[in-house]
């Protein structure tokens, strides 16, 4: 269990900062202002201000992250009439840090109750200073200020010039895209490392790789690596899939198999040995696939296999789509902390390959144009490049808010069936 857990919040957390480095790299060069950066979720742990200007959080719940940008609408910031800060003033006049949090105190701050604030357009705040309800005293605050929220967290401020909607619609939509795209290079470095972890890649064909075991049936039949295996009983094996299904129904029964070796063809009759597998005898005679060492193919093969799983998962998605659909198709954070703990007895091959399943998982949900998912704001950037103008602020949140909802409601849903499915039935 406790290998388990720890895998769990590895490779998620994995998922979780390569997917938002994406949107945190690109949103950077974009000249959109990254507020935070977050890894996990809830209440904070721990946080550090970087001289880039965002805040860099660590939160308690190991299920998530996000990366905070200005202006975007997960950064929603209101200073309200009423609301008791402090303001710490520079040599320049102007104020470098609003304190609204109890749990922060600054030397020689300036007590002020709001009654108004511009903190994107003109930069100021005012209100009643030391409890002063006679005049209004209004500070210009600087640019690059900071506001301490009620956690206690130091975030820079948001002018309109450092906003995700004053970037060119180009940098949006790849800011957007950055997230998927970042799983996309994930999945292809995470099979890279699997095919260097098991010593090559999978040929594919009838060339076989014998086990080294007192028990092998291959061994003890005169098989030998690097042998093909041209025919069972008769019929052609031209690939390992040929050949695994030939060998299989046979168990315990005499087969005759047609060995090539080198130039040489030969005849070789064994009897493959009965394994249980769920449920069924199937028949072993101790080989594997013969590996392909070469640097290249192992390089290749990050993209081949991030190529055919990402077939094979639109596939699922079209059958979802088009055909019968069941909340057990889906899977949330509780499917995959139990299919952890399956990948976790594979050893590293288990979870590398674990790893980038669900980084292509996570790329192609994304992509899926729901608002609220990154496929649904890329959709939103093609409608404003169609239509030459955004669409209203209104519009935009109103649509945002559907997607959450369908999201949040999505998500319960298929939590509860995962507990059902693992913990309960």
């Amino acid at each position: 269990m406790i290998t388990t857990i720890i895998t769990f919040i590895i490779v998620f957390g994995i998922l979780v900062i390569v997917h938002e480095f994406g949107h945190f790299y690109f949103a950077k060069r974009g000249g959109i202002l990254v507020r935070e950066f977050s890894i996990g979720m809830g209440p904070k742990l721990v946080y550090h201000r970087g001289k880039d200007g965002t805040t860099y959080t660590l939160r308690l719940l190991p299920v998530g992250g996000y990366v905070r940008m200005a202006g975007a609408e997960d950064d929603e910031e209101e200073l309200k009439p009423g609301t008791p800060v402090s303001l710490y003033v520079g040599d320049d006049e102007k104020v470098q840090r609003i304190n609204t949090s109890k749990k922060s105190t600054l030397f020689n701050g300036i007590p002020l109750e709001v009654t108004g604030t511009d903190l994107e357009e003109e930069l100021w705040i005012e209100g009643y200073e030391n409890g002063d309800e006679s005049e209004v005293k209004r500070y210009s605050v600087a640019h690059d200020a900071t506001i301490i929220e009620s956690d206690g967290t130091e975030l820079q401020i948001a002018p309109k010039d450092v906003q995700f909607q004053s970037a060119s619609l180009g940098r949006r939509l790849m800011t957007n895209f950055a997230g998927p795209m970042n799983n996309i290079f994930l999945a292809i470095i995470a099979y890279m490392l699997m095919a260097f972890v098991q010593g090559g890649v999978p040929m594919g064909t009838n060339q076989v790789t014998v086990a080294s075991s007192p028990v092998s049936v291959a061994q003890k039949a005169g098989i030998k690596t690097n042998d093909k295996i041209m025919a069972v009983d008769g019929k052609k094996t031209s690939s390992w899939t040929d050949l695994s299904t030939a060998i299989q129904p046979r168990a315990n029964q005499k087969t005759t198999l047609t060995i090539k070796r080198g130039s040489t063809t030969k005849q070789i009759v064994l009897k493959p040995a009965g394994q249980k597998s769920n449920g069924k005898t199937v028949g072993m005679i101790g080989i594997t696939q013969a590996q392909n060492k070469h640097v290249g193919a192992i390089l290749a093969s990050g993209f081949t296999q991030t190529w055919m799983m990402t077939k094979t998962l639109l596939g699922a998605l079209w059958s979802m789509v088009s055909g019968h659909f069941s909340l057990n198709d889906l899977g949330g954070p509780v499917a995959i902390f139990a299919t952890t703990s399956q990948a976790t007895k594979f050893g590293m091959v288990g979870v590398l390959n674990f790893l980038a399943f669900l980084s292509i998982n996570l790329a192609i949900v994304n992509l899926i144009p729901i608002p609220a998912l990154d496929g649904g704001k890329i959709l939103l950037n093609i409608i404003e490049a169609i239509r030459r103008k955004p669409l209203s602020e209104n519009v935009e949140a109103g649509i945002t808010l559907v997607g959450v909802g369908f999201l949040v409601l999505l998500m319960l849903l298929v939590t509860w069936n995962d507990i059902e499915r693992f913990f309960i039935h």
